[in-house]
């Protein structure tokens, strides 16, 4: 197997895979720029909790805040958020219960200590750490794509709210394949036979589906042995499976229909184009391989399940 290209190129290491009305023509650059200027990116005030907004994808301050390279269109989503650690509201709250009961006599009913905690959070955000997080986002207008580089469900979920409420006439709905993940990947580990221009790597986590969640995972480890089979037929079914695809991008498919950990093997970047800069170059390399890539998993699936965008 070809050696992982180890490349400083950051986009598009957690892709969770949705579906647009491809060829809209209102999913032009100059309509998702003006909505997104609706909504740039402003830190948190001092008693805001969380922030998000959109930053110009080249880092250049006051830049586009969409880019389109190839026919592709690239945002970078930014989220700040603070949180003050639930021990330090913990023993302040214990200090205002104690105090109260000294002045008053009394314990604090239910109602009243929310509102304490409440005001004591407050009293303590405009000293906490902000953290701060980007989030790529990458939009394919003419084949029908909407890929967010995200590992956090709840970020995911809110940036695309935030794209829907934005962007006129956007509607967006999760990729979904006839053939569930993990029934694919557990026929492939019984098999060892994966689809053409797939083959199976050294990492895998089975999952039984009841409440139980019994799970076994598998980490630089050969995946075609007995012991698999076992956790197969006793009823385990993969929740992550690293996979490789025509000896050019390798990552883990997750029951969810999600690629996570995605990276570009050495053969990758060799095309780089000399006369383009490093962030179009890249870019559209990068989405080159990965609309390559998504139509081969999903006939790997069992083809799209029919959806109303398309």
């Amino acid at each position: 197997m070809s050696v992982i290209h180890r490349d400083p190129f950051c986009m598009f290491k957690n892709l969770v895979l949705f579906r647009i009305a491809s060829g809209d023509s209102r999913l032009e650059l100059s309509t998702i720029e003006a909505s997104l200027a609706k909504s740039p990116f402003e830190p948190c005030g001092p008693t805001q909790e969380r922030s998000i907004g959109w930053v110009p994808p080249r880092g250049e301050k006051h830049g586009a805040l969409v880019e389109a390279v190839n026919g592709q269109l690239i945002f970078r989503a930014m989220v700040e958020t603070k949180a003050v650690p639930a021990s330090a509201i913990a023993r302040k709250l214990e200090e205002r219960v104690e105090t109260l009961l000294q002045q008053t006599g009394r314990k604090p009913g239910k109602k009243e200590l929310k509102e304490l905690k409440d005001e004591i959070r407050l009293s303590m955000l405009p000293y906490a750490i902000p953290k701060l997080v980007s989030c790529w986002v990458w939009l394919a207008p003419q084949a029908g794509y909407l890929y967010i580089d995200s590992s956090t469900q709840s970020r995911v979920d809110d940036l695309v709210t935030l794209l829907v409420e934005l962007v006129p006439g956007l509607s967006v709905a999760q990729l979904a394949t006839n053939l569930a993940p993990g029934a694919a990947t557990s026929s492939w580990l019984s098999t060892q036979e994966p689809p053409s221009s797939f083959t199976v790597d050294r990492e895998c986590e089975l999952m039984t589906p009841d409440d139980s969640k019994s799970a076994v995972r598998y980490a630089r480890h050969a995946l075609d042995i007995a012991e698999i089979q076992g956790h197969i037929q006793a009823g385990k079914v993969p929740t992550r499976l690293a996979i490789t695809w025509d000896d050019r991008v390798s990552f883990v498919l997750t029951d969810k229909l999600q690629l996570r950990k995605v990276d570009y093997l050495d053969t990758v970047f060799d095309g780089r184009d000399s006369d383009r800069g490093v962030f179009d170059s890249d870019f559209a390399i990068a989405t080159g391989e990965i609309e390559r890539l998504v139509p081969d998993l999903v006939q790997a699936l069992g083809g799209e399940l029919a959806s109303a965008l398309r």
